[in-house]
């Protein structure tokens, strides 16, 4: 994938790192499961269409509260490993499919509620709100959540942007500030406001896991080399040592839940 607005237009591709995804992604915390059911995402009954699911990390989570989803990403290798992981756990009530978010291919009006977690700056937005808006049901859902490290507040955290950066001066996905909420183009005529919701929450990892969540980012494990991933890897686990465990670790999860406008005919 390459996007002129994501790290200066060069190659990406999350493919890549499907191992240490599937290994170390799962970080969301419960209480951001607990809100999104508090708000009306993953009840049960519910049928949801997850976008850009990955290894269907919130799917994976949700899906013993009795909602049924399809887990849905242009990746073959993420829906892969998504699907492994669902069988050795025993969930059956998650279908899987590759496609992009703008073009699904599911009949209008047939989900409760779409869900995209820390992927929609990879979308078309126009296309994908759509996209979106055509396969919900009248007055359905869409869930929009971002999980962002601080830097700007975490010495660990900022440490390992510096690291990253000295391997892949592309990257801009560094520098993230507190996220400050502004009304959506791409949601005009589309969707109503139904909940804005942004709360800090602090992570804890070892060192290992920290290290392959590091590795699985987009800067990382999705762009570099494999001998560059090893050489960055090297590197990290040496400033790592001087960390004490566990490392707590700070961030800020925001959720922006929209109505469909789109009404029974």
């Amino acid at each position: 994938m390459k996007l002129d607005h994501i790290d200066n237009g060069a190659d990406f591709d999350f493919g890549k790192t499907s191992a240490d995804y599937a290994r170390y992604r799962d970080i969301y915390p419960a209480s951001m499961y607990e809100k999104l059911r508090r708000f009306g995402v993953g009840t049960k009954g519910q049928y949801i269409l997850d976008l850009g699911s990955g290894t269907a990390i919130l799917p994976l989570n949700m899906a013993p509260g009795g909602a049924d989803f399809v887990a849905a990403d242009i990746s073959e290798n993420q829906i892969a490993l998504a699907k492994q992981t669902a069988k050795s756990r025993g969930i059956d009530n998650i279908t899987f499919r590759v496609c992009p978010a703008e073009d699904t291919g599911f009949p209008d009006n047939t989900f409760d509620a779409v869900t995209a977690v820390q992927c929609f700056p990879y979308f078309d937005a126009e296309k994908a709100a759509d996209e979106i808006c055509r396969v919900l049901k009248p007055r359905g859902l869409f869930c929009k959540i971002i999980m962002d490290w601080k830097p700007l507040e975490d010495p660990v955290i900022a440490e390992m942007e510096t690291l990253v950066n000295r391997y892949n001066p592309a990257w801009s996905g560094c520098g993230f500030n507190k996220y400050r909420y502004t009304y959506p183009a791409w949601a005009e005529a589309r969707f109503d406001i139904e909940t804005i919701h942004s709360y800090d929450a602090t992570l804890t990892f070892t060192r290992e896991a920290w290290l392959g969540r590091v590795k699985s980012c987009r800067g990382v494990g999705a762009s570099l080399s494999a001998e560059k991933v090893a050489e960055f890897e090297t590197a990290y686990r040496a400033l790592l040592e001087r960390r004490p465990e566990p490392l707590r670790l700070k961030h800020q999860i925001h959720i922006e839940i929209y109505r469909s406008t789109k009404v029974q005919p």
